[in-house]
Protein backbone atom coordinates (compact mmCIF):
# COMPACT_ATOMS: atom_id res chain seq x y z
CA UNK A 1 0.00 0.00 0.00
CA UNK A 2 1.57 3.18 -1.03
CA UNK A 3 2.32 6.22 1.72
CA UNK A 4 1.24 9.32 1.65
CA UNK A 5 3.42 12.28 4.23
CA UNK A 6 1.61 14.39 6.05
CA UNK A 7 1.49 17.21 8.95
CA UNK A 8 0.45 14.99 12.42
CA UNK A 9 -2.39 17.02 12.63
CA UNK A 10 -4.17 16.40 8.71
CA UNK A 11 -2.87 12.41 9.89
CA UNK A 12 -5.32 12.65 12.75
CA UNK A 13 -8.35 13.76 11.16
CA UNK A 14 -7.60 10.86 8.71
CA UNK A 15 -8.02 8.00 11.67
CA UNK A 16 -10.40 9.74 13.52
CA UNK A 17 -12.39 9.99 10.65
CA UNK A 18 -12.15 6.19 9.18
CA UNK A 19 -9.59 4.28 11.34
CA UNK A 20 -9.81 1.40 9.06
CA UNK A 21 -9.07 3.05 6.20
CA UNK A 22 -5.70 4.40 7.56
CA UNK A 23 -2.03 2.56 8.11
CA UNK A 24 1.06 3.63 10.40
CA UNK A 25 4.17 2.94 8.86
CA UNK A 26 7.68 4.49 9.18
CA UNK A 27 10.04 5.27 6.61
CA UNK A 28 12.86 3.23 6.60
CA UNK A 29 14.97 6.11 4.81
CA UNK A 30 13.70 9.30 6.07
CA UNK A 31 12.71 8.53 9.34
CA UNK A 32 9.14 9.86 8.70
CA UNK A 33 6.15 8.36 9.81
CA UNK A 34 3.62 7.49 7.19
CA UNK A 35 -0.02 7.43 7.04
CA UNK A 36 -0.69 5.15 4.24
CA UNK A 37 -4.12 5.52 2.31
CA UNK A 38 -7.03 2.51 1.21
CA UNK A 39 -8.12 3.35 -2.56
CA UNK A 40 -10.73 5.69 -2.07
CA UNK A 41 -8.68 7.58 0.23
CA UNK A 42 -5.64 7.76 -2.41
CA UNK A 43 -8.47 8.39 -5.02
CA UNK A 44 -10.03 11.25 -2.86
CA UNK A 45 -6.59 12.57 -2.18
CA UNK A 46 -5.60 12.41 -6.33
CA UNK A 47 -8.68 13.96 -7.33
CA UNK A 48 -8.37 17.38 -5.24
CA UNK A 49 -4.74 17.06 -5.34
CA UNK A 50 -4.50 18.36 -1.48
CA UNK A 51 -3.95 16.10 1.07
CA UNK A 52 -5.22 18.86 3.65
CA UNK A 53 -9.01 19.22 1.44
CA UNK A 54 -9.62 15.46 1.88
CA UNK A 55 -8.29 15.46 5.91
CA UNK A 56 -11.33 18.18 5.99
CA UNK A 57 -13.97 16.16 4.36
CA UNK A 58 -12.60 13.14 6.60
CA UNK A 59 -12.89 15.50 9.49
CA UNK A 60 -16.55 16.35 8.95
CA UNK A 61 -17.45 12.62 8.28
CA UNK A 62 -15.81 11.59 11.51
CA UNK A 63 -18.01 14.31 12.99
CA UNK A 64 -20.63 12.95 11.94
CA UNK A 65 -20.10 9.45 13.26
CA UNK A 66 -19.04 10.33 16.85
CA UNK A 67 -21.60 9.31 19.18
CA UNK A 68 -20.40 11.24 22.29
CA UNK A 69 -18.54 14.37 22.76
CA UNK A 70 -18.11 16.86 25.91
CA UNK A 71 -19.85 20.17 26.19
CA UNK A 72 -19.78 23.01 28.25
CA UNK A 73 -22.32 24.14 30.70
CA UNK A 74 -22.61 25.82 33.46
CA UNK A 75 -24.75 25.96 37.19
CA UNK A 76 -26.09 28.00 39.77
CA UNK A 77 -25.74 27.80 43.45
CA UNK A 78 -28.74 28.16 45.70
CA UNK A 79 -28.38 32.06 46.01
CA UNK A 80 -27.72 32.57 42.01
CA UNK A 81 -24.77 34.53 43.05
CA UNK A 82 -22.13 31.82 41.93
CA UNK A 83 -21.95 29.96 38.45
CA UNK A 84 -19.97 26.86 38.30
CA UNK A 85 -18.70 26.31 34.87
CA UNK A 86 -18.23 22.12 33.93
CA UNK A 87 -17.70 19.78 30.99
CA UNK A 88 -20.32 17.36 30.76
CA UNK A 89 -20.48 14.22 28.36
CA UNK A 90 -23.27 14.36 25.82
CA UNK A 91 -24.74 12.76 23.27
CA UNK A 92 -24.75 13.63 19.43
CA UNK A 93 -28.32 12.73 17.66
CA UNK A 94 -28.95 12.81 14.32
CA UNK A 95 -31.81 16.01 13.15
CA UNK A 96 -34.53 14.69 14.43
CA UNK A 97 -36.49 18.77 13.91
CA UNK A 98 -37.72 19.26 10.77
CA UNK A 99 -36.25 22.99 10.50
CA UNK A 100 -32.70 22.39 12.80
CA UNK A 101 -29.47 21.68 11.53
CA UNK A 102 -26.42 19.74 13.10
CA UNK A 103 -23.36 21.86 12.72
CA UNK A 104 -19.79 20.92 13.42
CA UNK A 105 -18.67 23.67 15.14
CA UNK A 106 -15.28 25.33 14.16
CA UNK A 107 -15.03 28.72 16.46
CA UNK A 108 -17.04 29.48 18.98
CA UNK A 109 -16.89 32.87 21.13
CA UNK A 110 -17.36 33.75 24.67
CA UNK A 111 -19.45 36.35 26.09
CA UNK A 112 -20.66 36.95 29.82
CA UNK A 113 -24.15 34.98 30.95
CA UNK A 114 -27.18 37.12 31.77
CA UNK A 115 -28.15 35.03 34.61
CA UNK A 116 -30.56 37.57 35.71
CA UNK A 117 -32.49 37.84 31.91
CA UNK A 118 -32.75 34.10 32.37
CA UNK A 119 -34.50 34.03 36.19
CA UNK A 120 -36.69 36.47 34.49
CA UNK A 121 -37.39 34.90 31.50
CA UNK A 122 -38.01 31.59 33.68
CA UNK A 123 -35.47 29.45 31.92
CA UNK A 124 -33.79 27.91 34.72
CA UNK A 125 -32.33 24.52 34.75
CA UNK A 126 -29.65 22.29 36.46
CA UNK A 127 -27.28 22.65 33.51
CA UNK A 128 -27.07 25.08 31.14
CA UNK A 129 -25.52 24.88 28.15
CA UNK A 130 -21.99 27.56 27.33
CA UNK A 131 -21.34 29.55 24.25
CA UNK A 132 -23.69 31.02 21.86
CA UNK A 133 -21.52 32.72 18.80
CA UNK A 134 -20.59 29.79 17.03
CA UNK A 135 -19.29 29.33 13.36
CA UNK A 136 -18.83 25.75 11.95
CA UNK A 137 -19.88 23.27 8.91
CA UNK A 138 -23.05 22.06 8.78
CA UNK A 139 -23.07 17.82 8.70
CA UNK A 140 -26.88 17.47 8.22
CA UNK A 141 -30.14 18.91 8.13
CA UNK A 142 -34.00 18.52 8.83
CA UNK A 143 -35.89 17.54 5.85
CA UNK A 144 -37.83 21.53 5.73
CA UNK A 145 -34.73 23.22 5.65
CA UNK A 146 -34.51 25.02 2.56
CA UNK A 147 -31.28 27.68 3.30
CA UNK A 148 -28.85 25.57 3.94
CA UNK A 149 -27.37 21.78 2.62
CA UNK A 150 -24.71 19.48 4.03
CA UNK A 151 -20.96 21.22 3.87
CA UNK A 152 -22.05 24.72 4.20
CA UNK A 153 -20.31 27.07 5.65
CA UNK A 154 -22.39 29.27 8.22
CA UNK A 155 -22.56 31.55 11.30
CA UNK A 156 -24.62 32.85 13.88
CA UNK A 157 -25.82 33.07 17.45
CA UNK A 158 -27.80 30.23 19.26
CA UNK A 159 -30.67 31.63 20.50
CA UNK A 160 -31.45 31.99 24.49
CA UNK A 161 -33.48 28.69 25.02
CA UNK A 162 -30.93 26.45 23.06
CA UNK A 163 -30.55 22.97 24.87
CA UNK A 164 -26.88 22.29 23.29
CA UNK A 165 -24.10 24.50 24.06
CA UNK A 166 -21.81 26.28 21.56
CA UNK A 167 -18.61 25.01 23.05
CA UNK A 168 -19.05 21.24 21.39
CA UNK A 169 -17.31 20.09 18.57
CA UNK A 170 -21.49 19.18 17.47
CA UNK A 171 -24.30 21.20 17.97
CA UNK A 172 -27.84 21.30 17.07
CA UNK A 173 -29.50 24.50 15.63
CA UNK A 174 -32.48 26.01 13.81
CA UNK A 175 -31.80 27.35 10.29
CA UNK A 176 -33.07 30.94 11.60
CA UNK A 177 -30.63 31.45 13.42
CA UNK A 178 -27.91 30.88 11.26
CA UNK A 179 -26.47 32.60 7.74
CA UNK A 180 -23.70 31.83 5.54
CA UNK A 181 -20.25 32.41 6.09
CA UNK A 182 -18.33 34.37 3.67
CA UNK A 183 -15.27 32.86 2.46
CA UNK A 184 -12.44 35.06 3.09
CA UNK A 185 -13.51 35.21 6.67
CA UNK A 186 -12.03 32.88 9.28
CA UNK A 187 -13.54 30.91 11.85
CA UNK A 188 -12.53 32.89 14.32
CA UNK A 189 -13.43 36.41 13.47
CA UNK A 190 -16.79 35.15 12.14
CA UNK A 191 -17.67 33.81 15.63
CA UNK A 192 -15.92 36.49 17.31
CA UNK A 193 -17.53 39.22 15.31
CA UNK A 194 -21.29 38.08 15.08
CA UNK A 195 -22.60 39.28 18.02
CA UNK A 196 -20.96 42.18 19.06
CA UNK A 197 -21.43 43.27 15.12
CA UNK A 198 -25.40 42.78 15.72
CA UNK A 199 -25.14 44.80 18.70
CA UNK A 200 -23.12 47.79 16.99
CA UNK A 201 -25.69 47.88 13.84
CA UNK A 202 -28.69 47.60 16.32
CA UNK A 203 -27.61 50.73 18.22
CA UNK A 204 -26.08 52.68 15.34
CA UNK A 205 -29.11 51.78 12.51
CA UNK A 206 -31.99 51.00 14.51
CA UNK A 207 -32.09 52.98 17.53
CA UNK A 208 -30.24 55.84 17.15
CA UNK A 209 -30.70 56.12 13.08
CA UNK A 210 -27.16 57.57 12.26
CA UNK A 211 -26.69 59.01 9.11
CA UNK A 212 -23.51 60.81 7.43
CA UNK A 213 -22.38 64.03 9.17
CA UNK A 214 -23.90 63.10 13.06
CA UNK A 215 -21.85 63.16 15.78
CA UNK A 216 -21.12 60.05 18.16
CA UNK A 217 -19.90 59.40 21.81
CA UNK A 218 -18.86 55.76 21.99
CA UNK A 219 -18.34 55.37 25.71
CA UNK A 220 -15.43 52.27 26.20
CA UNK A 221 -14.53 52.31 22.51
CA UNK A 222 -11.51 49.97 22.95
CA UNK A 223 -13.64 47.42 24.62
CA UNK A 224 -14.69 44.40 21.62
CA UNK A 225 -18.21 46.50 21.37
CA UNK A 226 -17.18 49.76 21.18
CA UNK A 227 -14.05 48.73 18.61
CA UNK A 228 -17.02 47.12 16.18
CA UNK A 229 -19.23 50.31 16.63
CA UNK A 230 -16.49 52.59 15.98
CA UNK A 231 -15.43 51.49 12.43
CA UNK A 232 -19.14 51.39 11.72
CA UNK A 233 -19.74 54.67 12.75
CA UNK A 234 -16.79 55.96 10.90
CA UNK A 235 -17.99 54.03 7.67
CA UNK A 236 -21.29 55.61 8.00
CA UNK A 237 -19.57 59.02 7.65
CA UNK A 238 -19.90 59.74 11.66
CA UNK A 239 -17.91 62.17 13.75
CA UNK A 240 -16.91 59.88 16.55
CA UNK A 241 -15.55 61.01 19.82
CA UNK A 242 -14.67 58.20 22.68
CA UNK A 243 -13.89 57.78 26.08
CA UNK A 244 -10.83 55.29 27.03
CA UNK A 245 -10.63 54.08 30.63
CA UNK A 246 -6.43 53.59 30.93
CA UNK A 247 -3.22 54.51 28.93
CA UNK A 248 -3.57 51.28 27.00
CA UNK A 249 -6.88 52.02 26.01
CA UNK A 250 -5.84 55.27 24.66
CA UNK A 251 -2.88 53.92 22.72
CA UNK A 252 -5.32 51.27 21.04
CA UNK A 253 -8.38 54.01 20.20
CA UNK A 254 -5.35 56.59 18.51
CA UNK A 255 -4.40 54.07 16.22
CA UNK A 256 -7.79 53.31 14.61
CA UNK A 257 -7.90 54.62 11.15
CA UNK A 258 -9.69 57.04 10.20
CA UNK A 259 -8.49 58.67 13.19
CA UNK A 260 -11.25 59.53 16.31
CA UNK A 261 -11.90 63.22 16.47
CA UNK A 262 -11.44 62.74 20.44
CA UNK A 263 -10.50 60.90 22.51
CA UNK A 264 -11.05 61.28 26.15
CA UNK A 265 -8.96 59.85 29.06
CA UNK A 266 -11.24 59.22 32.33
CA UNK A 267 -9.02 57.04 33.72
CA UNK A 268 -7.90 59.30 36.47
CA UNK A 269 -11.30 60.86 36.84
CA UNK A 270 -10.12 64.50 36.67
CA UNK A 271 -11.55 65.14 32.82
CA UNK A 272 -15.42 65.79 32.48
CA UNK A 273 -17.15 64.11 30.00
CA UNK A 274 -19.85 66.79 29.14
CA UNK A 275 -17.19 69.39 28.86
CA UNK A 276 -15.02 68.21 26.71
CA UNK A 277 -17.85 67.15 24.47
CA UNK A 278 -19.65 70.61 24.15
CA UNK A 279 -15.80 72.04 23.52
CA UNK A 280 -15.61 69.33 20.51
CA UNK A 281 -19.17 70.17 18.91
CA UNK A 282 -18.72 74.09 19.79
CA UNK A 283 -21.45 73.54 22.55
CA UNK A 284 -24.08 72.02 20.30
CA UNK A 285 -23.85 68.56 21.64
CA UNK A 286 -23.77 65.15 20.50
CA UNK A 287 -26.41 63.56 18.02
CA UNK A 288 -26.30 60.30 19.48
CA UNK A 289 -24.51 58.68 22.42
CA UNK A 290 -23.88 55.20 23.11
CA UNK A 291 -23.07 54.28 26.43
CA UNK A 292 -21.51 51.71 28.52
CA UNK A 293 -23.31 52.17 31.61
CA UNK A 294 -24.39 55.33 33.76
CA UNK A 295 -23.93 56.21 37.33
CA UNK A 296 -27.22 57.23 38.82
CA UNK A 297 -26.03 58.03 42.16
CA UNK A 298 -23.23 60.17 43.62
CA UNK A 299 -19.80 58.37 43.73
CA UNK A 300 -19.90 57.77 47.88
CA UNK A 301 -22.83 55.79 46.50
CA UNK A 302 -21.58 54.03 43.71
CA UNK A 303 -19.35 50.67 43.41
CA UNK A 304 -16.00 51.09 42.82
CA UNK A 305 -16.53 49.47 39.45
CA UNK A 306 -18.87 52.30 38.64
CA UNK A 307 -16.62 55.38 39.62
CA UNK A 308 -15.34 55.67 35.54
CA UNK A 309 -18.28 55.66 34.27
CA UNK A 310 -20.44 59.56 33.88
CA UNK A 311 -23.43 60.10 35.59
CA UNK A 312 -26.70 60.19 33.85
CA UNK A 313 -27.17 64.21 34.03
CA UNK A 314 -23.53 64.18 32.22
CA UNK A 315 -25.37 62.63 29.44
CA UNK A 316 -27.94 64.53 29.70
CA UNK A 317 -26.03 68.04 29.53
CA UNK A 318 -24.20 66.84 26.72
CA UNK A 319 -26.49 65.44 24.13
CA UNK A 320 -27.58 67.58 21.31
CA UNK A 321 -31.20 68.68 20.85
CA UNK A 322 -32.63 65.84 18.76
CA UNK A 323 -30.09 63.98 20.31
CA UNK A 324 -30.46 59.28 20.62
CA UNK A 325 -28.97 58.50 23.94
CA UNK A 326 -28.71 54.59 23.46
CA UNK A 327 -28.05 52.96 26.88
CA UNK A 328 -26.90 49.85 28.12
CA UNK A 329 -28.31 50.43 32.02
CA UNK A 330 -31.13 48.36 32.38
CA UNK A 331 -31.81 49.75 35.64
CA UNK A 332 -31.96 53.83 34.76
CA UNK A 333 -33.58 55.86 36.81
CA UNK A 334 -35.12 59.44 35.38
CA UNK A 335 -36.32 61.86 37.94
CA UNK A 336 -39.16 64.26 36.40
CA UNK A 337 -36.20 66.89 36.11
CA UNK A 338 -34.06 64.79 33.79
CA UNK A 339 -37.67 63.97 31.84
CA UNK A 340 -38.48 67.76 31.57
CA UNK A 341 -34.64 68.46 29.81
CA UNK A 342 -34.58 65.38 27.49
CA UNK A 343 -38.40 67.19 26.74
CA UNK A 344 -36.89 70.58 25.99
CA UNK A 345 -34.26 69.13 23.60
CA UNK A 346 -37.01 66.46 21.89
CA UNK A 347 -34.22 63.99 22.71
CA UNK A 348 -34.89 60.13 22.78
CA UNK A 349 -33.98 57.24 25.04
CA UNK A 350 -33.70 53.70 23.92
CA UNK A 351 -32.27 50.62 25.51
CA UNK A 352 -29.91 48.34 24.16
CA UNK A 353 -30.70 44.90 24.42
CA UNK A 354 -28.55 42.11 23.05
CA UNK A 355 -31.17 39.48 23.03
CA UNK A 356 -34.07 41.92 21.97
CA UNK A 357 -34.03 40.52 18.07
CA UNK A 358 -34.98 36.85 19.14
CA UNK A 359 -37.71 37.50 21.87
CA UNK A 360 -40.08 37.59 19.26
CA UNK A 361 -41.03 35.67 15.78
CA UNK A 362 -42.39 39.04 13.81
CA UNK A 363 -38.56 40.08 13.81
CA UNK A 364 -37.06 37.14 12.32
CA UNK A 365 -36.44 38.51 9.06
CA UNK A 366 -35.16 41.60 9.89
CA UNK A 367 -32.47 39.83 12.51
CA UNK A 368 -31.15 37.51 9.42
CA UNK A 369 -30.80 40.82 7.63
CA UNK A 370 -28.67 42.51 9.91
CA UNK A 371 -26.60 38.81 10.68
CA UNK A 372 -25.80 38.81 6.70
CA UNK A 373 -24.95 42.58 6.63
CA UNK A 374 -22.22 41.89 9.53
CA UNK A 375 -20.52 38.71 7.40
CA UNK A 376 -20.54 41.03 4.70
CA UNK A 377 -19.39 44.22 6.13
CA UNK A 378 -16.23 42.10 8.04
CA UNK A 379 -15.82 40.30 4.50
CA UNK A 380 -15.56 43.68 3.23
CA UNK A 381 -13.19 45.07 5.72
CA UNK A 382 -15.23 47.91 7.00
CA UNK A 383 -14.74 46.76 9.98
CA UNK A 384 -12.44 44.20 12.26
CA UNK A 385 -13.41 42.59 15.65
CA UNK A 386 -10.87 43.09 18.61
CA UNK A 387 -10.09 39.38 19.30
CA UNK A 388 -7.64 37.60 21.42
CA UNK A 389 -5.46 34.45 20.39
CA UNK A 390 -8.01 31.63 19.59
CA UNK A 391 -7.67 28.83 22.59
CA UNK A 392 -8.60 25.33 22.57
CA UNK A 393 -11.67 23.99 24.08
CA UNK A 394 -9.84 22.61 26.96
CA UNK A 395 -9.33 26.32 28.46
CA UNK A 396 -12.87 27.37 27.90
CA UNK A 397 -13.70 26.31 31.55
CA UNK A 398 -11.48 28.52 32.60
CA UNK A 399 -11.31 31.61 30.73
CA UNK A 400 -15.25 31.78 30.91
CA UNK A 401 -14.42 32.51 34.47
CA UNK A 402 -12.82 34.82 33.73
CA UNK A 403 -15.32 36.21 30.85
CA UNK A 404 -18.48 36.36 33.37
CA UNK A 405 -16.24 38.83 35.82
CA UNK A 406 -15.41 41.38 32.64
CA UNK A 407 -12.33 41.07 33.13
CA UNK A 408 -11.60 40.34 29.17
CA UNK A 409 -11.42 43.58 27.12
CA UNK A 410 -10.41 41.41 23.67
CA UNK A 411 -13.05 39.04 22.65
CA UNK A 412 -12.16 35.65 23.27
CA UNK A 413 -12.72 32.75 21.03
CA UNK A 414 -12.51 29.08 21.11
CA UNK A 415 -11.36 27.50 17.89
CA UNK A 416 -12.03 23.77 17.53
Amino acid sequence: MPGVVVPGSVAMAFVTASPRSVVLRCDGHSGQWQYCLGPRRRALCRRTGKVAAAAKALAVEGARRQVTMKGLYFQQSSTNEEITFLFQERETLPVTDDNFVRLQVKACALSPINTKLLAEMKMEKDLFPVGREVAGIVLDVGSKVSFFQPDDEVVGILPLDSEDPGLCEVTQVHEHYLVHKPEKVSWPEAAGAIRDGVRACTALYYLSHLSPGKSVLIMDGASAFGTIAIQLAHHRGAKVISTACSLEDKQHLERIRPSIARVIDVSNGKVHVAESCLEETGGLGVDIVIDAGVRLYSKDDEPAVKLQLPHKHDIITLLGVGGHWVTTEENLQLDPPDSHCLFLKGATVAFLNDEVWNLSNSQQGKYLCILRDVMEKLSAGIFRPLLDEPIPLYEAKASMEIVQKNQERKKQVVQF
